[in-house]
């Protein structure tokens, strides 16, 4: 079977992943809960029970609240580094199956090599990941206030994407419900990715082996799917690319399945 990328949901309330080669299956985050991970998965045929590992990038909710639900009984291996391990075991009283891995340093599961690098954003040690297959790298980018240089050339040749667009600058701006220190927060170094610069990074990844873009973490008051995609498509085409298809992901349903 080729590998196989899916967004099961992602927003501000939560968000998730399936990654799947011949050998391995791998949830990348769980911030949905646990009944809508396993709704989503059997949408698609498939089950929490024949999971080999869920990876996560860091420990806020919105990407660890399905653990207890999938974990509790299951036993299913939960990869993360030692800061996100310590923040999980002081908040969930369900203990887990940590297998900790050093930020920087990759490791295998099954037949796929998992790259992790250090991210800009306000967590214990976030990571992104470029996940490495027979077929191909799919790259995880869910929460950063910063597309670094190093942290692109972590995802260089990658096939899919992953990206967060969280806001639109504007319509942040605008935003009455969120007080200007939460905007300074979420503009910030630590914080997420405004559209122009989600569209500045794909950009700067356009060069060769990435076809597919999954743009993901769309603010529900500060962001649409439209505004997100038109905002990177007129980018690309600005530097004469044409070629990459662009999906969004949403809170409520899963992304057609991307398969490389």
């Amino acid at each position: 079977m080729p590998t196989r990328f899916t967004v099961l949901g992602s927003g501000s309330a939560g968000n998730a992943s399936l990654l799947e080669t011949d050998q391995t299956r791998l949830l990348i985050d769980a911030g949905l809960s646990g009944r809508q991970i396993r709704l989503r998965l059997a949408k698609m045929g498939r089950s929490p029970e024949t999971l080999d590992g869920i990876l996560l990038t860091h420990e806020h909710t919105d990407h660890t609240q399905g653990l207890k639900a999938l974990c509790g009984k299951l036993e299913i291996p939960v990869y993360c580094n030692r800061l996100t391990a310590d923040e999980l075991r002081f908040r969930m009283e369900t203990k887990l199956d940590v297998r900790q891995f050093v930020t920087g340093q990759s490791f295998e599961i099954g037949d796929v090599t998992v790259e992790n690098f250090s991210v800009p954003h306000d967590a214990q040690d976030p990571v992104g990941f470029h996940v490495r297959t027979a077929d191909g790298g799919v790259g995880v980018l869910t929460d950063l206030g910063q597309a670094t240089r190093l942290v692109l050339e972590r995802v260089r040749g990658v096939r899919a994407l992953f990206i967060e667009a969280n806001y639109d600058l504007n319509l942040l701006q605008e935003d009455t419900r969120r007080p200007w220190a939460i905007k300074q927060r979420i503009m910030s170094r630590h914080g997420h990715l405004a559209n122009s610069s989600t569209a500045e990074a794909v950009e700067n990844l356009a060069n060769g082996t990435l076809r597919n873009i999954v743009l993901g973490h769309l603010s529900r008051d500060c962001n649409t799917p439209e505004i997100a995609k038109e905002s990177v498509t007129k980018k690309l085409l600005q530097a004469g690319i044409d070629s990459l298809r662009i999906d969004v992901s949403t809170q409520a349903n899963p992304t057609e399945t991307i398969t490389l």
